[in-house]
């Protein structure tokens, strides 16, 4: 039977606590981390004319450097999902549901946005997920129109095991590409 949160009682008892906050954590780290790649290769590149001078031999060596960093960790992602039967995008959709701020489960739409997909993919995800039993749906009962979709007891337990998986690397990784995104940000040419 569905407690509070929307999740049945087979639920380990010390998953949300420990698993919700570092889970969003490191989902947040990686969007920023992408988002300030892309911010600073513009920056970089297509906000300069072809012709501008200043960028040195080692601007262009850390940038890569930072990229092929983020790049390892995502492809470490990526077979970690694998590793534990399931798609590169189904962890992330089993992220961006138990990440999701201030609740356990979200909408189709929330979803769709979480992911960067179109609503028609994240309703074709869905629709994988639960067959797979990894998610379930349920009315919204605030606007019975609307689905919310929450994680069941297998989808949680899967993704506890990923989220210890990242944990450790990420405690190897994280703070090269911490370093290397603060290098990169201080050596932008032109700012303050």
């Amino acid at each position: 039977m569905p407690g509070k949160s929307g999740l049945s009682s087979e639920k380990p008892a010390n998953s949300i606590g420990c698993l919700l906050p570092v889970a969003w954590k490191i989902r947040e780290s990686v969007q920023s981390a992408l988002s300030v790649t892309l911010n600073i290769a513009k920056r970089y590149f297509m906000a300069r004319s072809p012709n501008a001078a200043g960028l040195s031999k080692a601007d262009y060596e850390l940038l890569s450097e930072f990229r092929y960093t983020l790049r390892k960790f995502l492809g470490f992602s990526e077979a970690a999902a694998v590793s534990h039967g399931l798609t590169p995008q189904q962890y992330q959709a089993l992220l961006s549901i138990q990440g999701f701020p201030g609740k356990d489960w979200v909408t189709i739409g929330e979803l769709a946005e979480q992911m960067q997909i179109a609503h028609h993919s994240a309703v074709g995800l869905t629709d994988r997920m639960e067959a797979l039993r990894l998610v379930r749906r349920s009315p919204s009962k605030e606007d019975r129109r609307r689905v919310q979709v929450s994680l069941t007891a297998k989808g949680l337990a899967i993704l506890e095991k990923l989220y210890r998986i990242h944990r450790a690397e990420l405690r190897s990784t994280g703070p090269q590409l911490a370093g290397l995104l603060r290098r990169a940000a201080r050596k932008i040419p032109g700012d303050t």
